[in-house]
């Protein structure tokens, strides 16, 4: 007779093989790790603590009364990355297709109660056929209640999505309103409705990859932040972002020692703007050298390129930085990159972490598909978020500001704490000949005239002057100098206190 003790091992060691060598070998053979192994990478070494291992399902339906798998699906359980507490689920394909019962979304609902209760970012590594339709409704209940704590923990604790696997129907909701979603390429995929329902329907013949891929999603629906090429990448990944982010909404943002000096000059960016306003210039250089060590984690890089967003440090504090790319739809605001950077500035408000914002924006897109689309509602997302956000908020005008998309982008006007601008900025209602040949119409027809109202307005309001005598601007600042400058402007609003008028929530342009 085994002894107690060497029962509990048999036990665990049962629980950890899952659905059994056979479907772990078929796991692996799709290119896939199992849910133990990528909690393993994910984690500090030695650090995960399981809760609920021996939890069963509890259905008698359709012969499932002699199925059983210990865990039911999904591993559960808190660890460290970098020292730091994390609540984890990880969903294993290899028992029933990782598909959603009603204990086993009691297990994800538990580890997400514990995780609001002490103050610790969910992530949440999921791989699953969809719900268990053996348990009908309950599984439905289940899924239920994992969104509704999604929606709970939303601001309060960071919430990180990782599709590893197949991602379908109801499924796909509890990713959706989380803050951020990894996915893999050529691996992972969601949708709604999947290709053969699509084709019935509509007649349209898709595979999964195009209609839910990784590329589909981080490229053209925005629905997911960053792709990488596997598991591990992913993993890795998700270790070096969740370093970034606070453990919560109280906490403030972590902190790590740098070498990098504070009041480090960069003396080419005083050549970084080309001498023509029409030529583009990479907005990423000025980050890089202006974060700590050019460290920085852009989150949808493949969407929307027209603005740039992601984290990065300056004196060892996290950031999140906001910038029009030039080099994109010379950095003109449309409906993608408002809503893409609507609800990064959101984020960042929600978890006080500091906002700097990088403008060279020529306004905002023009064209009936942006109007039809929405443009107007859109916009103001990004607006309406900028305006809301208590946090430290600096703004660095490096040549163009145009128009409305001038008042958008952190303006000193939607309580900008330190605005700066480059010499180079150009901040006016337009472009200098659009706004001659609007105000001298008369004159339009005679180019040496038109020539020399261009220049005069020019002039008068291509340059950060005219904004700076009104106070509209904080200081022109020389571009070598504009680490120094947010460093400083950070150490003096770190004690920040700015509160919005009581509510029960805001009613942002959806």
């Amino acid at each position: 007779m085994p002894t107690t003790l060497e029962m509990l091992d048999q036990r665990r060691a049962e629980a950890r093989l899952g659905g059994g060598a056979k479907r772990i070998e078929a796991q692996h053979a799709k290119g896939r790790l199992t849910a133990r192994e990528r909690l393993d990478i994910l984690l500090d070494e030695c650090s995960f603590e399981e809760l609920d291992m021996f939890v069963e399902h509890n259905c008698a339906e359709f012969g499932m009364a002699e199925q059983h798998f210990a865990g039911d699906g999904v591993v559960t359980g808190s660890g460290t990355i970098n020292g730091r507490l994390v609540f984890v689920f990880s969903q294993d394909f290899t028992v029933f297709g990782g598909s959603l019962s009603e204990r086993h979304a009691q297990k994800i609902c538990k580890i997400m109660d514990m995780a609001l209760k002490v103050g610790a970012p969910v992530i949440g590594l999921n791989d699953s056929g969809g719900a268990r339709i053996q348990e009908g409704v309950a599984s439905l209940g289940g899924y239920a209640e994992v969104f509704q704590r999604n929606v709970l923990a939303s601001g309060v604790v960071p919430q990180l999505s990782l599709v590893m696997g197949p991602c379908a129907g109801g499924a796909v909701y509890s990713p959706a309103m989380t803050d951020f979603i990894f996915m893999v390429r050529d691996s992972s995929y969601m949708f709604v409705t999947g290709p053969d329902v699509v084709k019935t329907v509509t007649n349209e013949v898709v595979t999964q990859e195009e209609l839910g891929g990784a590329s589909a999603h981080t490229a053209k629906s925005g629905v997911a932040d960053n792709a990488f090429d596997n598991d591990v990448e992913a993993l890795l990944a998700a270790r070096d972002f969740i370093d970034f982010l606070p453990s919560d909404n109280r906490t403030g943002v972590p902190e790590r020692p740098t070498d990098d000096p504070w009041d480090r000059a960069e003396p080419s960016l005083d050549t970084l703007i080309p001498d023509s306003a029409n030529k583009p210039y990479d907005m990423h250089e000025l980050i890089a050298k202006t974060v700590d060590e050019g460290d920085f984690f852009e989150v949808q890089p493949a969407f929307a390129g027209n603005i740039i967003t992601g984290f990065g440090r300056i004196e060892g504090r996290t950031v999140g930085i906001v910038a029009n790319q030039p080099m994109v739809l010379a950095g003109v605001l449309d409906i993608s990159s408002s809503r893409k950077a609507a609800r990064f500035v959101r984020f960042c408000d929600a978890f006080e972490i500091p906002i700097v914002t990088f403008v060279d924006v020529p306004g905002f897109l023009p064209g009936t598909s942006q109007e039809h689309n929405g443009i107007i509602k859109h916009g103001a997302k990004l607006l309406f978020a900028y305006a809301e956000a208590t946090v430290p908020k600096i703004t660095v005008i490096t040549r163009k500001a145009y128009g409305g998309a001038y008042d958008v982008m952190a303006s000193k006007h939607l309580r900008g704490d330190l605005n700066y601008a480059w010499p180079t900025a150009e901040i006016a209602v337009m472009g200098a000949k659009g706004a001659v040949e609007i105000i001298f119409r008369q004159e339009a027809k005679d180019p040496e005239k038109l020539a020399a109202r261009t220049a005069e307005y020019e002039a008068r309001f291509a340059n950060p002057f005219v904004a700076a005598s009104m106070g509209f601007i904080d200081e022109i600042i020389m571009p070598h100098s504009t680490r120094r400058r947010i460093a400083l402007g950070l150490r003096k609003l770190r004690h920040k206190a700015l509160e919005n008028p009581w509510k029960k929530h805001d009613n942002i342009p959806l």
